[in-house]
């Protein structure tokens, strides 16, 4: 009888020891599992924003180096198309059929200041008998940018700069460049823009002030809407 019982502990004894053992497997194989999903949740969220920064409205322009016949000198700054379509090409930007854009036909209103003066923004930026018409264009004298898109998707501050051909950066406009108290100022409605202004998104009936210099320099007040003419 005794020894009955003393095997009897010693296979319980084995039994919770494989039991144990068991256990620990299916630990170990929850951990991977569970790792492994981890790992496919970060590849699939690195995924998107790769897709988002290739084609989001934020997309930033070609690096300036590339942007064919880049005006970085003083004001006033033509239309200058000459380069007009490299620099499309550049910043991915075809130009328009025909037709022109239907999806989206929206305008915005630019100033553009340095050092307290207002600068014009010359009328046919963006328009050329031969390369056609991007879709960030300028028709007149009055500063209305014309946005007008096969396709719906955003478009940025940056992009029109770049289709102009005048350099904007985060401290740069045209020739000027931050130094001292003297930097780069964008607002929108009146209210200051902060961050990159290039990946500015362009909205319907924005007024946008791009301007350069001292605090001091800054209009009073600053333009916060524009009328913009009936139809548009």
């Amino acid at each position: 009888m005794g020894t009955h019982r003393v095997r009897e502990r010693q296979r319980r004894a084995e039994q919770a020891r494989q039991a144990a053992r068991h256990r620990r497997r299916n630990r170990r194989r929850l951990g991977v599992a569970a790792t492994l999903a981890v790992l496919a949740v970060l590849v699939a969220a690195g995924l998107v924003v790769a897709a988002a920064a290739r084609s989001g409205p934020g997309r930033a322009p070609t690096a300036a180096a590339a942007v064919a016949g880049l005006q970085t000198g003083p004001a006033p700054w033509g239309a200058d198309t000459t380069d007009l379509a490299a620099r499309l090409r550049a910043i991915g930007l075809p130009p328009l059929s025909a037709a022109e854009g239907t999806a989206v036909h929206i305008h915005q209103h630019l100033d553009i200041y340095v050092d307290g003066q207002p600068i014009p923004v010359p009328a046919l930026i963006g328009i050329d008998p031969t390369a056609g018409f991007a879709p960030l264009h300028v028709h007149d004298t009055s500063g209305v940018i014309h946005l007008e898109s096969p396709t719906v998707r955003g478009y940025t501050l940056g992009q029109f700069f770049a289709v102009w051909g005048v350099r904007l950066t985060p401290s740069c406009l045209g020739g000027y460049c931050a130094s001292g108290d003297r930097r780069l100022r964008v607002y929108v409605d009146g209210a200051p823009h902060q961050g990159d202004p290039t990946t500015l998104t362009l909205e319907p009936h924005q007024e946008i002030v791009v301007a350069f210099g001292t605090a001091a320099q800054l209009p009073s007040p600053i333009p916060s809407a524009y009328r913009f003419p009936p139809g548009l």
